[in-house]
């Protein structure tokens, strides 16, 4: 298992930039949490953008406006935003842009580094490692991320992001999200290629 260099939380100024820039850089970042005492951490290797009112499948699209739920996609760079979908599963966002923006990036897979065994109980029986946290939902399982943490800034326990090695340009691949019905063939997907870890469509 591949181990990246873990640096310092990222600082809110790394947040206050266009999604899809983030999104980008945000790959290599190492994830950390330390959710009920127990660290666990992965090397973010899936990233989608949601650029805001503009973006017809964002949660803050014109149409929808501000809601309860999406509150927090309003609020400074450099905080969570954690919702639900399907009733069953929690998704985490890192917010970007200035505030009252509404934009953030969604984290859809690391791969794990610290906390394998955590990850395994967490996910239940039968679960093969490559699934342990591939995809927004196993991912905040895996790392025991709910709603508890909307509006969490990501620069400190229990939940946090972190520099790790640059990714060179040559190992990113772009391509259309996933699991959405408006404007699912914009290229705000980005994910390192050829990587085990990352789900979905390569």
């Amino acid at each position: 298992m591949t181990r990246a260099p873990i640096g310092a939380p990222l600082s809110p100024s790394f947040y206050e930039r266009y999604a899809e820039e983030v999104a980008r850089d945000l790959l290599g970042a190492v994830l950390v949490s330390e959710v009920e005492g127990e660290r666990v951490a992965g090397r973010i290797v899936e990233t989608e953008a949601y650029t805001g009112p503009e973006d017809p499948a964002s949660h803050a699209a014109e149409r929808i406006g501000r809601t309860a739920r999406n509150a927090a996609m309003f609020g400074p760079a450099g905080i969570a935003y954690v919702y639900r979908i399907y009733g069953l599963h929690w998704c985490l966002n890192a917010v970007t842009g200035p505030e009252g923006h509404p934009a953030a990036v969604l984290i859809r897979a690391i791969e794990p580094l610290d906390g394998i065994e955590v990850m395994r109980r967490r996910r239940g029986v039968g679960v093969g490692d490559r699934d342990l946290a591939r995809g927004p939902g196993r991912l905040a399982q895996a790392l025991g991320i709910t709603g508890a943490l909307n509006g969490h800034p990501l620069d400190r326990p229990p939940l946090l992001i972190a520099g790790g090695a640059p990714v060179p340009s040559a190992e990113i691949a772009v391509g259309p999200r996933i699991g959405v019905t408006r404007a699912h063939d914009w290229p705000l997907r980005f994910y390192l290629r050829d990587n085990p870890w990352v789900s979905g469509r390569r």
